[in-house]
């Protein structure tokens, strides 16, 4: 049984899209999980009433196992997280991280301001021992099978051994959710060869291969799309936040630009967007903020309904996996994260 707490505040769409996102995921998910709204109950309850009385009308069989928490305040996109995790405790965000911290959630899920909830999680959650930073780990579709790109925004600047945490990081959540037996791990570089590169990424490279993981070596720019270098498939994509974060927009802006050249060439817009689904970031809903104590599931903040409901799958499914426990045993004491 999983309980996962939901933002209901968080987000452009919020709370329509997260109480919509909610209530589907109940439908499809087993009986014994429940989801926890948490926000502000009175406008909760009305919009959970708008929604069953509109087109989802048919999943008001599933509200028994939704179930809403009273959080009075609102983190908003464009605040200051270190103010914002400081001055308003009793948040939608807050409150759901401290349902989690307490163990009266299991996850918990978030299209909120991003910066907050990365701070709240390592204040709440706390990091496991011997990690440095927390890192997003997001899924990217490829030719192949999706690879996990992190860190994919939390971390500007990264050192060699964060780099090589990340890996393991990585590896576990590409084993646990993704179901990779023996993932294969490649560092985000200028060229294949192991000279190449700045000097963190020299040093990564050498760390790595030291590392007891099954490394690749590295992975060029365009070896994403294509889901292998020339060592073969890769599973987990190893950068700093700030290559990783432009990595993501790029890869966000590659359908619409398709889309759009493709309907000018006079191919119909229903066959285009069938063909790219999978380049759709709804699909997988969210990404995890690996690292931390917990499940703590950063989602878009543009966040349909359709990637809400499938980051609470995400969520539900880190939980069934015991990914937290699985990673605390990976890096718990790890030194540097140079230990195996």
């Amino acid at each position: 049984m999983a309980r996962i707490a939901l933002d209901a505040m968080g987000g452009d769409h919020a709370p329509l899209a997260t109480v919509t996102g909610a209530l589907l995921a109940a439908a499809e998910l087993d009986p014994a999980h429940s989801i926890l709204l948490v926000g502000r109950s009175a406008l909760i309850e009305h919009t959970l009433d708008d929604v069953l009385r509109g087109e989802h009308s048919a999943l008001a069989a599933h509200r028994a196992r939704l179930q809403v928490v009273d959080a009075p305040d609102v983190i908003e996109m464009a605040e200051k997280p270190s103010s914002a995790i400081r001055t308003k405790p009793n948040s939608s965000m807050m409150v759901g991280l401290r349902l989690h911290a307490e163990g009266k959630a299991d996850a918990f899920v978030s299209a909120g301001n991003t910066g907050a909830q990365m701070a709240a999680s390592m204040v709440l959650l706390r990091l496991h021992e011997g990690i440095k930073r927390p890192a997003i780990a997001t899924i990217f579709p490829t030719a192949k099978q999706p690879v996990i790109v992190l860190d994919s925004g939390a971390n500007v600047d990264c050192s060699a051994a964060e780099l090589v945490q990340f890996a393991r990081l990585g590896a576990v959540y590409a084993h646990d959710v993704l179901g990779r037996a023996n993932p294969a791990v490649g560092l985000l570089n200028i060229g294949e060869e192991p000279e190449k590169g700045d000097t963190v990424s020299k040093e990564a490279h050498a760390l790595l291969a030291q590392s007891g993981l099954h490394f690749v070596g590295n992975v060029e720019g365009r070896d994403l799309p294509a889901g292998h270098n020339h060592q073969g498939p890769i599973d987990v994509v190893v950068c700093d936040g700030f290559v990783g974060n432009v990595l993501l927009k790029f890869y966000e802006g590659i359908a619409p630009l398709m889309v759009g050249l493709l309907v000018k060439g006079g191919i119909d817009q229903d066959r285009i967007m069938t063909a790219l689904a999978q380049l759709d970031y709804s699909t997988h809903g969210g990404a995890p903020l690996l690292g931390v104590r917990g499940v703590s599931i950063i989602c878009h903040g543009r966040s349909s309904p359709r990637a809400l409901k499938n980051a609470i799958k995400v969520a539900v499914q880190a939980v069934e996996n015991r990914l937290d426990e699985h990673i605390g045993k990976r890096v718990d004491g790890a030194a540097g994260g140079a230990a195996a």
